[in-house]
């Protein structure tokens, strides 16, 4: 029987290993990268729902979270809305009236729409900040 054996070269080899010590600090920098394209996208569903019915607080309120590790040990970023507004309400209640509606308002859906729109440019923004990381190595 026949046996091919091949080894890596060394340099890759060696930013392999610099890729393992710098995990911590690569992820967060690739998952902002993505969440940053999501963001983009929420933006622009958001004004484009609310078509000057607003006061600018539900979108000045609006960001991408710093990357961070949940509770199950998952890398991740949320891209959301800020609290406590300057009136009684809160910015997350507003957005769940805007996104489904209610009984006498209809759905003005902002964030399933921009999130299925920015899955592919997300995970390419992502791709290429991964590789940057890579090469910087």
């Amino acid at each position: 029987m026949a046996r091919a054996s091949y080894s890596l070269p060394d340099d890759m080899l060696d930013k392999l290993a610099r890729l393992e010590k710098q995990t911590d600090d690569i992820i967060p920098c690739v998952l902002q990268a993505g969440g940053e394209v999501v963001l983009e996208h929420v933006q622009r569903n958001l004004q484009s729902s609310l078509s000057g019915t607003s006061t600018g607080e539900l979108e000045r309120a609006l960001g991408v979270s710093p990357a961070g590790i949940d509770r199950r040990g998952n890398w991740n970023v949320k891209v959301g809305f800020d609290e406590p507004r300057s009136d009684s309400l809160s910015n997350a209640m507003l957005a769940n009236i805007l996104e489904h509606g209610k009984h006498n308002q209809p759905a003005r859906p902002f964030l399933k729409p921009a999130k299925s729109a920015a899955r592919g440019p997300a995970i390419d923004a992502m791709k290429r900040a991964m590789e940057k990381e890579v090469e910087d190595l």
